[in-house]
């Protein structure tokens, strides 16, 4: 059995700063209960096309006793030797997928593993079945909702795989102070009485995703600010041109903006953090951003836009039956949402006290399987012979072979000298900078040319 009088050492795995994000505290909030010291946090970045730039980090403002980025096959060297009490996978599905064969084939034989978790950093509207398979096998899959837990159990049970490990919590970054209306912000802020009413755009990356939804977006959040000249519109962007995060942006809403001739002088672009631009927001506005469950938990009014439709590529589908969906055109008239009570509840945003809770049965879950003598084999649902068309290619683009094993060749974690190091580093900036160019400059020119 763990001993409590020690920090618990954890491990978390992560390709991009959103999944950063959710990890690390995902791992606070496991682990990190009331009584418990707080855990000792080694955070591992995977390289690739969206591993987090130092500001980016700073931006997502979670701390860690060490940080390095890693490859596949460093990382699972690094877990063969490391006496973790848990590990987080904070990682889309097919890196998940590879994690848990390698971790397998890493401590085969061992008496002792550490607790393997893994979920989703936000709402899951599309490729529910695909992700939740490849997920199969951890110890843990967090599921963000009551609705998300029903539906994953839904899953694993329709394939005849085991479900015992879905554990219903909540995202780990819902917080902050409730909201208070506008016309009380006057008493609570002595030193400026002159707050204007905030309205912030929440940007996606990569929804919507064509040039004429994104800049029919931007030209009405334009027409607001110029309609409301005594508010304040911010356009909250996750990055900043060149830098990638969770999904791929073609098309930046900074050179949208450039395009556009200007912006007028109550609309501006803003970055940092979400938690931060919240604090002095009246209301939020997105198309199907996580940043909706931070506002909504939070009772700001939240408007879920309806403009270039409700579908499930948007991923505003699943917003229906919130009360939260409406168009610029109400948005400009003056509507203001009030969200479903009932639909809130299912979603796990609630601001009444129950997210106190939202992470015991995680909690308990995890220190019920770090008090156990000894874990089974991780035992994932895609092997060789349920998927032999599907599984070894997903585990090949992590440099491993269906059994979990390096494959030859695989990049090894070796010490460099300086010198090599900064040489890797220069080459692996201008390999980004070769697929970003590729992403949002070719890519779009070969589409628009084949559409002719």
């Amino acid at each position: 059995m763990p001993s409590t009088d020690r920090k618990p050492r954890v491990a978390v795995l992560a390709d991009s700063d959103t999944r950063w994000k959710w990890g690390a505290l995902t791992a606070h909030r496991i682990l990190a209960a009331d009584s418990a010291p707080v855990p000792a946090l080694d955070g591992y970045l995977l390289r690739g096309r969206a591993t987090p730039t130092p500001r980016q980090l700073t931006e997502v403002g979670v701390r860690a006793d060490t940080l390095r980025e890693v490859t596949g096959v460093e990382f699972l060297e690094a877990l063969r030797e490391e006496p973790y009490d848990v590990v987080v996978l904070a990682l889309v599905g097919g890196g998940v997928q590879a994690m848990l064969h390698g971790l397998a084939h890493a401590w085969r034989g061992r008496a002792r593993r550490p607790v393997v978790v893994t979920g989703y950093v936000g709402v899951v509207y599309e490729k529910l079945a695909d992700g939740l398979l490849l997920r199969h096998g951890a110890d843990v899959v967090l599921a963000n909702s009551r609705q998300d837990a029903e539906r994953f159990r839904a899953v694993y049970e329709g394939v005849g795989a085991d479900a015992s490990s879905v554990v219903e919590t909540a995202l780990p970054f819902l917080g902050g102070e409730r909201y208070a209306p506008h016309d009380q912000h006057d008493q609570h802020d002595q030193h400026d009485p002159h707050i204007p009413y905030t309205v912030v755009f929440a940007a996606q990356p990569s929804v919507p995703v064509t040039r004429a939804d994104r800049s029919h977006l931007l030209g009405r959040l334009i027409r607001h600010a110029q309609r409301h000249p005594a508010r304040e519109v911010l356009l909250k962007l996750r990055s900043r041109p060149g830098e990638h995060t969770t999904h791929i942006e073609e098309l930046p809403y900074q050179k949208l903006a450039q395009k556009a001739g200007g912006l007028p002088p109550n609309l501006r672009l803003v970055y940092g953090h979400m938690g931060e631009v919240l604090d002095r927001t009246d209301l939020l506005v997105t198309v199907s951003s996580t940043a909706a469950l931070e506002s909504l938990h939070r009772r700001i009014p939240t408007a879920i836009l309806t403009d270039v439709g409700i579908r499930e590529t948007l991923g505003n589908h699943h917003f229906i039956g919130s009360g939260c969906l409406a168009s610029f055109d109400q948005l400009d008239a003056g509507h203001v949402p009030e969200p479903d009570a009932h639909w809130l509840a299912r979603q796990g945003v609630a601001s009444d006290g129950d997210y106190a809770h939202a992470f015991d049965a995680a909690r308990e879950r995890v220190a019920e399987l770090r008090a156990r003598p000894e874990l089974p084999p991780l035992a994932p649902y895609y092997t060789p012979v349920t998927a032999p068309g599907y599984q070894p290619g997903i585990l090949a683009r992590h440099h491993l072979a269906p059994d979990g094993a390096p494959l030859p060749g695989a990049p090894a974690n070796t010490e460099v000298s300086g010198v090599r190091r900064a040489v890797r580093g220069a080459m692996r900036d201008a390999a980004r900078g070769a697929y970003r160019h590729g992403v949002q400059r070719v890519a779009p020119v070969i589409r628009r040319m084949g559409e002719l």
